[in-house]
């Protein structure tokens, strides 16, 4: 059964800005990271961003400084807020979950699209 629910996707135009939402269908047992990834055609899986129980984040080079990930830890609730958007941002954007610290990711959602074009 899906663990996780993405949401916030959408058609917007290059240099907006979209807010993904990823929250758990389900209870979830100790969970310390919780991170978004995306998939574009044709292409591998990528880690975007990434924060721990205690809010440190991580951040792939290609979005540092225009995405933001926060969370609220008591629902275990992550947020991907995405400004100055690209083209090359557009993916299915997948949200996870790691009982431990980094990986591995045990709790995974459908994916929600984002499509950056004018």
């Amino acid at each position: 059964q899906v663990q996780l629910v993405e949401s916030g996707g959408g058609l917007v135009q290059p240099g907006g800005s979209l807010r993904l939402s990823c929250a758990p269908s389900g209870r979830i047992f100790s969970i310390n990271t919780m991170g978004w990834f995306r998939q574009a055609p044709g292409k591998e899986r990528e880690l975007v961003a990434t924060i721990t129980h205690d809010g440190n984040t991580l951040y792939a080079d290609s979005v540092k400084g225009r995405f933001t990930i926060s969370r609220v830890n008591p629902e275990n609730t992550v947020y991907l807020q995405m400004n100055s958007l690209k083209p090359e941002d557009t993916a299915v954007y997948y949200c996870a979950a790691s009982q431990n610290l980094g990986g591995p990711y045990d709790y995974w959602g459908q994916g929600t699209q984002v499509t950056v074009s004018s």
